[in-house]
């Protein structure tokens, strides 16, 4: 699979890279004190060791407008695409190794339902910022090609990605709901469909080597 860059300009339609914003010691406090499996992800919607930095408090003010956040982390190995999903915000991914994301437009779901055609894979360098907008679908990062693991920092609205909230079936969209301000459509291989995600890429399991 072609792997572009997100300083390329076709990576405009999913999100755009965010200068300006000092983020070593978040990365030097997440390569220290946060889990990397060499067998699987793990995910942290909110550690409070990030959040007591000031970059917490700027991107909260600054970036986000005033609004209440988190920041945490997926750290691990991953290699395939599995799911997408969106929320009803801007997600900020900061990379502290070299890392794949697999993104799609979120007009291009009809139904719950899209076709893994339209995904396309950009790589994010080691130190990069960058701003997920609320129309990408996206899910946890992939491995650079040669690479055994990543750290990334996932910065979202306060309680995005926690318990899932009450409610009944209106719609078809309804259907995808899998967390608090998460929408998600798995692949029929994914542990995710196993546990009764709703199944709607179709297509091959995108995998990057």
């Amino acid at each position: 699979m072609l792997i572009q860059s997100v300083f390329d300009d076709a990576f405009s339609r999913y999100g755009r890279v965010v200068e300006g914003y000092d983020t070593a010691l978040l990365l030097k406090r997440l390569r220290e004190n946060s889990p990397c499996p060499l067998d699987r992800t793990v995910y942290q919607p909110s550690s409070p060791l990030l959040e007591a930095l000031p970059i917490f408090v700027e991107l909260r003010n600054g970036f986000y407008g005033g609004m209440p956040i988190q920041i945490g982390y997926c750290n691990g190995s991953n290699r395939r695409l599995n799911c997408l999903e969106y929320h009803r915000d801007s997600e900020i991914n900061v990379a502290a190794d070299d890392i794949v994301l697999l993104l799609a437009p979120l007009q291009k779901l009809r139904g719950g339902r899209i076709d893994t055609a339209e995904v396309e894979a950009f790589r994010v360098p080691a130190g990069t910022m960058v701003q997920l907008y609320e129309t990408t679908l996206h899910y946890a990062p992939c491995n650079a090609p040669g690479a055994d693991s990543f750290r990334v920092v996932v910065v979202l609205p306060r309680n995005t990605n926690t318990a899932k909230p009450a409610t009944n079936i209106y719609n078809n969209e309804d259907r995808l709901l899998w967390a608090c301000n998460k929408w998600l459509v798995a692949h029929p291989d994914s542990d995710e469909a196993a546990q009764g995600a709703f199944q709607g890429l179709v297509g091959p399991n995108i995998t990057i080597e």
